[in-house]
């Protein structure tokens, strides 16, 4: 602080001078200078003292407060000149863009305004899903403005104009995002799937009715595409209309990895309902590969031809060629007694529903026998089993046959399955090959984190194609976040939403001077928040500038273009 006092006591008319200009690219550029005053003769000038663009926000926000009280510096000392009160909470939102920023996110999303923007919406999925509204009621509870640095305030209309901005500008993010996270070392394996999510409303750009997999009938949907690298780490996400078949969404993946991403040997993995014989062929007219499954009626008409043996079904992997085809086989024992489970459960509620009527059958003499053994067929054939279990009728007494050459025939395949693939054996084992098809589980939990409550995708409720694209662009970089945290926090036997909760509990105290600027300092973090950040290999900084950014929401949501 002396050295301060003599700076600023030399140079009597110094202040903090700030210049912002936008960028043919969008962007928004801010220059910091230290300037002072002076004059010459009559006139007044200006002379740049330092630039202070680089440093510190919290020093830059010293020196600020320093120049306002340059007259009387001990006055900063007087503690009835300061005033102390509770700020936002600081620590959940703090960690987060930290992850972020980690991650390449806030680099890749860009330094202006509208990559602030951006980069809120992602954090705010992370810390509590919802709505743009949600998401700007959520910033006058954290300090998200005072963590990203925004200077400018913002409402929900904001929030989905930035959607329109995300869109035009997801290709670029998910190369720069790749780029800085792959640098050289490009991938030689993606791994691929599809879901769906439903939608509330009947006006979204891409939704249409189509097999849909949350369950919800009588609503239309959207398909989602999600391409992730060898590590399960998504690379970029497209949306489909709802009616799209999971082999028609296959084209433009390849693409992507060819042209976007500049990948020239890869190995594609998908499942039996995603690579076909024309994704095959697609594949092979660009160099690539494949890895996938075959169906259980290609596995019996490959027994049926004789080309496999069901001794050859074992807990270890093996491996057979046909056709200039790899096939890797196995049979999981966990699966197949999995199933036998399943076959014994549904047995045990016909048997249940055969007793009741039986009951009713003895204690109501006028009723018909017939009628109760249709009912017993109809769950026999509801539950699928009526091919080895059927019900006779002998008197007013159903019973159960079982038909066991046909259970035999059933449960014959129980857990095995088949692999194939052409890639040579010069490039990969039979068990690499085995466990590369099994890596496509890492995407399967990618969906059911993006969709369920921890991030929600669904429902979705925006309805153009700008805001569709954006709003599953945006769940999967907080995706990228969240599976950052659960990794760094799993051996804590700490989930993220219990972390996110713990630090959401450390709040900022905003320190104000009478008549001079404020600033928010951080208090020392508790034990429960240590381990959290200590797991992260993070520290919170001591104190942060307050820019006292102004969020406000507005009651009128904005207008949306009905889709085209």
């Amino acid at each position: 602080m002396l050295v301060i006092w003599i700076i600023l006591h030399y140079y009597v008319g110094m202040h903090i001078a700030r210049a912002s200009w936008p960028s043919a690219n969008g962007r928004v550029y801010e220059s910091i200078y230290l300037r002072e005053s002076y004059r010459d003769g009559r006139r007044v000038r200006k002379r740049n003292i330092a630039n202070l663009t680089h440093c510190d926000p919290q020093e830059i926000a010293a020196i600020e407060m320093a120049l306002q009280f340059k007259g009387n510096l001990a006055a900063l000392g007087s503690l009835d000149r300061i005033q102390l009160r509770q700020g936002l909470s600081v620590g959940a939102v703090w960690i987060v863009h930290e992850t972020a920023r980690r991650l390449g996110i806030e680099k890749a999303l860009g330094p202006g305004f509208a990559g602030q923007l951006a980069q809120w919406q992602i954090l705010a999925r992370v810390l509590e899903q919802g709505s743009r509204l949600s998401a700007v009621r959520l910033a006058q509870v954290h300090a998200a403005c005072d963590v990203l640095g925004i200077r400018r305030g913002f409402d929900e209309n904001d929030l989905y104009a930035n959607l329109t901005w995300l869109s035009q500008h997801q290709q670029a993010i998910e190369g720069r995002l790749f780029a800085a996270r792959r640098r050289q070392r490009k991938p030689q394996l993606f791994l691929y799937d599809v879901t769906s999510s439903y939608l509330e409303g009947a006006e979204n750009a891409y939704g249409e009715y189509g097999y849909n997999r949350d369950g919800k009938r009588g609503k239309k949907q959207i398909v989602i595409g999600l391409l992730c690298d060898e590590h399960g780490e998504p690379v970029s996400t497209e949306v489909f209309r709802g009616n799209t078949q999971d082999p028609k969404t296959f084209a433009a993946q390849v693409k992507t990895a060819s042209e976007r991403f500049g990948c020239e040997r890869v190995t594609f993995v998908g499942d039996r309902g995603m690579i076909k014989s024309g994704q095959v062929e697609e594949l092979a007219r660009v160099g690539f590969h494949y890895i996938t499954a075959i169906t259980k009626p290609q596995i019996e008409a490959l027994l049926a031809a004789g080309v496999l043996q069901m001794e050859l079904f074992g807990v270890e992997v093996c491996e057979f060629q046909h056709a200039g085809v790899r096939y890797v086989l196995r049979r999981n024992p966990l699966r197949a007694e999995q199933l036998a489970a399943s076959r014994a459960d549904k047995r045990g509620r016909v048997e249940r529903l055969r007793q009741e009527r039986n009951s009713y059958l003895a204690a109501h003499r006028r009723a018909k026998v017939s009628t109760a053994e249709r009912a017993v067929r109809a769950r026999l054939g509801q539950l699928k089993i009526d091919g080895w279990l059927q019900v006779e009728a002998e008197g007013r007494t159903l019973q159960l046959t079982v038909n066991q050459a046909a259970l035999d025939e059933a449960s014959r395949l129980d857990g095995c399955y088949v692999i194939k693939t052409d890639l040579p054996e010069s490039a990969a084992a039979t068990q690499v090959v085995h466990d590369r098809y099994k890596d496509l589980a890492q995407v399967e939990q990618a969906f059911r984190t993006c969709k369920t409550a921890h991030l929600e995708t669904r429902p979705v409720y925006v309805r153009t194609a700008e805001h569709t694209r954006s709003h599953v662009l945006v769940v999967m970089l907080a995706y990228l976040i969240r599976r950052a945290l659960s990794r760094a926090w799993g051996p804590l036997d700490i989930t993220v939403a219990e972390g996110l909760h713990q630090l959401q509990t450390l709040s900022s105290i905003e320190m104000r001077v009478d008549g001079g600027g404020s600033c928010l300092r951080i208090p020392a973090p508790g034990t429960g928040s240590r381990a959290l950040l200590k797991a992260l290999d993070m520290s919170l900084p001591e104190a942060l500038p307050h820019t006292e950014t102004r969020v406000v929401t507005r009651r009128k949501l904005p207008e949306r273009r009905k889709p085209h």
